[in-house]
């Protein structure tokens, strides 16, 4: 009897879909070939930049071409959709509608994290860190409040320094460097800063590529790619029983 298996959209980009996998395989603690989870990878280079859709600069929708691989998963059998990139979820009550199949919220979920890891009662101001098209989008903002937080957004030369390494280091050069992502996390963190965050999001997968690189335990960061591996794994383990 075949097992139930579940389906990644990626490309949003590919070494950040890379470490998702990665991260996946190593969270089974597999010791077989068996053990490991059954899953499709969707990595689909091919969709267009969401960031440059949602704020104005291209029209060139990414929805048509996700919207595809979703059907595809849907036909396939998938017993649930993950989508790898945050500002992708810009569509996803859309992509919702197009399919039975439950896809995971990878915003919702990190959040869910945030208030078990630092409770709205000890931590008020929560900063995101991910493209100006996932701020744009308002995904993170509103769950952020809902759950009880102030959300604050960087200034813009701490944008701009967020989506160099976004931009230029992940997606661009391959060239990670512990410096520059550890100092715009504690400027956003420092009391003195303008943001003055007592907690951080990090709501962009290629952020969540330099996290795995240079995991940094004691600053109070959730990591929302991190926080989708583990929900994976816990949900394709009940499937499989």
């Amino acid at each position: 009897m075949k097992r139930p298996f579940f389906a990644v959209l990626g490309g949003m980009g590919t070494l950040a879909t890379e470490s998702y996998v990665r991260l996946v395989d190593a969270a089974t603690h597999a010791h077989s070939d068996q053990e490991y989870l059954d899953y499709v990878v969707f990595n689909d280079a091919s969709v267009p930049d969401r960031t440059a859709f949602i704020i104005g600069e291209s029209d060139d929708n990414p929805f048509p071409v996700l919207a595809d691989d979703i059907e595809k998963a849907t036909a396939m059998g998938a017993s649930f959709i993950v989508l790898t990139c945050n500002t992708a979820h810009y569509f996803y009550d859309r992509f919702q509608a197009l399919t039975d199949v439950p896809i995971l919220h990878m915003p919702r979920e990190a959040v869910k994290r945030l208030s078990k890891s630092y409770p709205a009662g000890s931590a008020t101001r929560v900063g995101f860190l991910g493209t100006v098209g996932s701020r744009a989008s308002g995904v993170y903002k509103h769950a952020v409040e809902e759950a009880g937080y102030t959300f604050v957004e960087p200034d813009d030369a701490l944008q701009q320094r967020i989506t160099s390494l976004i931009y230029d280091d992940v997606k661009g050069t391959g060239e990670l460097n512990l410096a520059r992502y550890e100092s715009v996390l504690r400027d956003m963190l420092d009391p003195a800063g303008p943001c003055a965050c007592d907690a951080l999001i990090l709501g962009c997968t290629e952020l969540s590529v330099l996290n795995e690189a240079f995991p940094l335990p004691q600053l109070p960061v959730i990591d929302a790619q991190a926080v989708l591996v583990d929900v994976t794994v816990e949900r394709a383990e009940a499937l499989r029983g």
